[in-house]
Order: C-alpha cells, then sequence, then structure tokens
C-alpha cells in the first residue's frame, strides 16, 4: 500500500501542529500499534522534547496575539517537520522516495498553516477570547483525531485532510476579501470626513 495518503495527512496535520504530529506517530510506534512508523519517531528523546513543545504550543496557541507570535515563528518549522516526517515514513515503507515524500508533506504544511495563521489573525480582532480558545482546542482534536485515523484508514484520512484544506483556503480567501473591503471602507470614510471637515472650515 502507498504510505502517500499517510504523508498527506500527517502534513496537513503538521502544518497546524507540527508537534502533536511526532508525538502521535511516536506513542503509535513505540506501543506496536503499528509498524509504519520510523524508528527516528520512535527514540526516547524525541518523544520527550516533542511532548514538551506540544504542552508550550498548547498553551501559546490559545492566548490571543500570542498565538499569532507563535506561528509567526513557525512558518518554517511547521512545514521542514512536514517534509522530514513525509520522508521519514516513505523511507519506513519504501513505497514512495524520500524526495517526493518530503515536497508533500512540506508543501501540505506549509498550506494548511498558511490557513492556520490568517485565520488566527483574523481571530484575534475579536473583542472576546472565548473563540480564539474554542479553536485552538478543535484544532488540537482535529489534529489528534485525523492522524490516529491515518493510521488504520489512511485513504479516507487523506480525503478527509484534502477537504479541511480546501475549506480552509476558501475560509482565508473570504476573509481576506472581507478585510480588504473594510479597510477600503474605512479609508473612503476618512477621506469623506477630511472633505467635509475641509469645506465646513471659515475662509483663512
Amino acid at each position: 500500500m502507498s504510505v502517500l495518503p499517510l504523508v498527506f495527512t500527517s502534513g496537513w496535520a503538521s502544518g497546524i501542529n507540527a508537534y502533536a504530529v511526532v508525538l502521535l506517530l511516536g506513542v503509535f510506534g513505540a506501543t506496536g500499534l503499528t509498524d509504519d512508523v520510523p524508528e527516528a519517531l520512535q527514540r526516547t528523546d524525541v518523544l520527550c522534547v516533542a511532548g514538551v513543545l506540544f504542552l508550550c504550543e498548547a498553551v501559546a496557541d490559545k492566548i490571543p496575539y500570542v498565538d499569532s507570535a507563535w506561528d509567526a515563528v513557525h512558518t518554517v518549522i511547521r512545514p521542514v517537520s512536514g517534509a522530514v516526517v513525509g520522508a521519514l515514513l516513505a523511507g519506513q515503507s519504501g513505497s514512495l522516495s524520500d524526495l517526493a515524500a518530503g515536497a508533500v508533506g512540506g508543501s501540505t504544511a506549509l498550506a494548511s498553516h498558511c490557513v492556520k495563521a490568517g485565520t488566527r489573525m483574523a481571530i484575534n480582532t475579536s473583542p472576546e477570547p472565548a473563540s480564539n480558545f474554542m479553536v485552538s482546542v478543535a484544532e488540537d482534536l482535529g489534529v489528534g483525531g485525523l492522524v490516529s485515523f491515518a493510521m488504520f484508514h489512511p485513504e479516507a484520512a487523506a480525503i478527509t485532510a484534502a477537504a479541511l484544506l480546501l475549506i480552509g483556503l476558501v475560509l482565508l480567501i473570504f476573509i481576506a476579501h472581507r478585510i480588504r473591503r473594510f479597510l477600503r471602507r474605512r479609508a473612503q470614510l476618512r477621506e469623506e470626513k477630511r472633505l467635509v471637515e475641509r469645506m465646513g472650515a471659515p475662509p483663512g
């Protein structure tokens, strides 16, 4: 069976929470639930580091504006992690070249990261922090559930990940369009206000 569906799903999940992906895959492999996880991800030191960083992200990701700063730092980390995990999975199965798997995992992670970062920036404009917290929890549950599902039903999980990525991209484009309209409208209102004040000013 081709490892491509698992690579794609892990790439999507890495763009949302790379540390959760490494931790989950490592635990699945170390506990013997699957033979598809490479030894490199099952090492105790890798699992410990991934666990600590996952806890750090779990906190930072739920604080408005801190999450956007965290996303900015991980603009490189998440795609690289997706590429590395994809290449390792391909090397374990031998059904796909490491280079191709790395490209799929990295590009998918970059796309899902852009969706996550863009939507979070929009959510941070909300006056209440509850929406930010709920979105973060939903992302954590989604990553955990889909990666776990992918270990046993990789094709179905990949289809789900592709659908989520497509929906996210459409939502991001819609949000960007609304923001541009809002900024243009605000600029027009400012210009109209300046004109009114200039026309109403007494002659000098």
